[in-house]
C-alpha cells in the first residue's frame, strides 16, 4: 500500500503515543460475520432480523423472541476466527502505542485474537453472555443456547422466569453508562483516533470522532464507504481494513512510544 493517504496514516501512527481504535462490523467481515447495512448485510438479506434488534418488539412479541433465539443459535460468531485486522491491533497494542479498542462489535474477536480484555470496550455489549430483562441476572450464552438446541424455543431466566436476551444493546436500549464513560475518556486522551470498518452512522459511537478531534487528536478513518465525519479526519482511507491495519501495525514507533499517565483504562474512575 503506497498511496499518499497510506503514507500519511503511517506517519501519524509512527509518531503516536496514545492510540484509541474505534472498530465496527467491517473489521469482522473477513471472519465470515456479515455487516448489517451493506449489500450482503444481515438486515439487508433478512428484514425479520432487523425486527429482532428492536427492544420494544422483542419485549412485546414472543415470535420475535423465538426468531432471535434461532438467529443466535445459528450465528456465524460461534465458528468465526480472528482475521488479519484483529491480529494487527494486537501487534499495535504490544508495541506500546494502542491504549484502547472501542468496538461496536459483539463477536468477541478482539479478545479472541489476543487483545487485553481490559483494553477492549464493547459499546454494544457481547453475544457471549445473556441478561434477564426482569431481575438483571447474567450468564453464559452457551447455557441458553444448549436449552434452545434441546428444543426450548425461548429460554427464560432460571432465577425469576423473566425474559432472557443476549447481553447486547438493542435499538431502544440504553448503553452501559460505565463503558460509554470510559470510551469517551479514551477518545479525549488519545493523540490518534483510528476508526476502522464503521460507517459512523450510529450514536453515541460516532460521536467519539468529533470528541477526539476537538481534544486535539489526529483522526484516521478507514472504511469502504464515506462517513459523515470524513471532514474531521486527517486521513481518509477507502481501502480494505484487512490490508490497512496490518500495514499500520507494522510501522515502528518514532521517538519511543509511551503509555499515558492515565494508566490502565480498566482502572479509570
Amino acid at each position: 500500500m503506497a498511496t499518499e493517504a497510506c503514507t500519511a496514516a503511517r506517519a501519524l501512527v509512527a509518531s503516536a503515543h496514545r492510540i484509541t481504535v474505534l472498530t465496527g462490523a467491517g473489521v469482522s467481515t473477513d471472519s465470515g460475520i456479515p455487516d448489517f447495512r451493506g449489500p450482503d448485510g444481515l438486515w439487508t438479506r433478512d428484514a425479520d432480523a432487523g425486527r429482532a434488534s428492536s427492544l420494544e418488539t422483542y419485549l412485546s412479541d414472543p415470535e420475535v423472541r423465538r426468531l432471535a433465539w434461532r438467529l443466535r443459535l445459528d450465528s456465524p460468531v460461534w465458528t468465526a476466527r480472528p482475521n488479519a485486522a484483529h491480529k494487527a491491533l494486537v501487534e499495535l497494542e504490544r508495541s506500546g502505542r494502542l491504549r484502547t479498542v472501542v468496538t461496536q462489535n459483539i463477536d468477541g474477536l478482539h479478545q479472541k485474537a489476543g487483545s487485553d480484555p481490559h483494553r477492549v470496550l464493547e459499546l454494544h455489549g457481547t453475544l457471549h453472555a445473556t441478561v434477564c430483562l426482569g431481575c438483571g441476572a447474567t450468564g453464559p450464552m452457551r447455557d441458553a443456547l444448549k436449552r434452545v438446541g434441546e428444543g426450548e424455543p425461548e429460554p427464560d431466566c432460571l432465577r425469576c422466569g423473566g425474559i432472557l436476551k443476549s447481553a447486547t444493546i438493542s435499538f431502544g436500549q440504553e448503553l452501559d453508562g460505565e463503558v460509554l464513560r470510559r470510551a469517551r475518556l479514551a477518545a479525549l486522551d488519545c493523540d490518534v483516533l483510528l476508526v476502522a470498518g464503521t460507517s459512523l452512522s450510529v450514536q453515541p459511537a460516532a460521536g467519539l470522532v468529533p470528541l477526539a478531534a476537538r481534544a486535539g487528536a489526529q483522526v484516521i478513518i478507514c472504511n469502504a464507504e464515506p462517513t459523515p465525519y470524513d471532514s474531521l479526519a486527517a486521513v481518509v482511507l477507502h481501502e480494505p481494513v484487512g490490508e490497512v491495519l496490518p500495514d499500520l501495525s507494522s510501522v515502528p514507533p518514532s521517538g519511543g512510544a509511551r503509555f499515558s499517565s492515565w494508566g490502565d483504562p480498566s482502572t479509570w474512575s
